[in-house]
């Protein structure tokens, strides 16, 4: 009898072939079945966006035993509802995003296209992990993280997550890691996003630029404080944004006042 291998669904926003997607290809091989469906070109900051006013293509890029890679010209988000509607052969086991030059720690994962592809995939029902990492050189290597990644991955193909859960992994920069910590997402935000740009003819342009400030740099259980002391930081994060714990404050908030 053959043994059962689980498949995964690749995806990014960075594009195909870049660097992470490639190293992560690699990684996930020896333990799963993989199917890649990525950006033809870089979506970065696409976060949930999806290709509604006009159509997209797929093309199929490579081949090989247990691997199959296709291009898509529409967002990470597209990627998944398209590889899951006409291009696995089957409901996959994992849906895996990365690995992301560049991380997506506290509120980034509300712009991340990286986190687009996993929140895409939990909400399908599907165990999602998304990496990205501090380092965003484009030769930057990630092999020195692939057993924290492989790691993950095996354990949440054998015992799977809570509904509507995923994970939002960010790697450390360098060569090396303390360890896994298990974190909450930062809280801070970003400023002076805009860099104004005059060109030689006089109109003005912007480009988008930033610096992020967490509101509580030296909080220990944070997924940036981890990533920036050398851990791999593991954020469980939830697709169910109701508040439930001010359901009642809102609710009191709402109420009509007697006449």
């Amino acid at each position: 009898m053959q043994e059962y291998r689980p498949l995964v669904l690749i995806s990014n926003d960075d594009g195909y072939p870049t660097g992470g997607i490639c190293q992560l290809i690699e990684m996930l091989r020896p333990v799963a079945q993989l199917v890649v469906m990525a950006p033809s070109v870089g979506r970065s900051g696409a976060g949930m966006a999806m290709t509604v006013t006009q159509p997209v293509s797929v093309r199929k890029v490579r081949e090989e035993d247990d691997l199959v890679v296709y291009l898509c010209t529409g967002t990470p988000v597209d990627c998944v509802k398209l590889a899951l509607d006409s291009f696995v052969p089957r409901r996959p086991d994992l849906v895996v995003s990365g690995i992301n030059h560049g991380e997506n720690a506290g509120i980034n994962v509300h712009y991340s296209g990286t986190m687009g592809v996993v929140i895409e995939g939990c909400l399908k029902r599907i165990p999602s992990i998304g990496f990205s990492s501090f380092d965003t050189e484009k030769e930057a290597d990630f092999t020195p993280f692939a057993p924290a990644i492989v790691g993950i991955c095996r354990k949440v193909l054998a015992k799977g997550l809570p509904l509507m859960t995923c994970l939002n992994v960010n790697l450390p920069k360098g060569n090396s890691y303390r360890g896994v910590r298990v974190t909450r997402q930062d809280d801070g935000q970003w400023f002076a996003e805009w860099e104004r740009m005059t060109r030689q003819r006089g109109d003005t342009h912007f480009w988008l630029s930033g610096e992020y400030r967490p509101d509580h740099p030296d909080d220990t259980t944070t997924d940036r404080w981890a990533m920036l002391h050398g851990y791999v930081a593991v954020t469980p994060t939830t697709v169910d944004v109701t508040a439930y714990e001010h359901l009642q404050t809102i609710q009191d908030l709402l109420k009509e006042e007697p006449k």
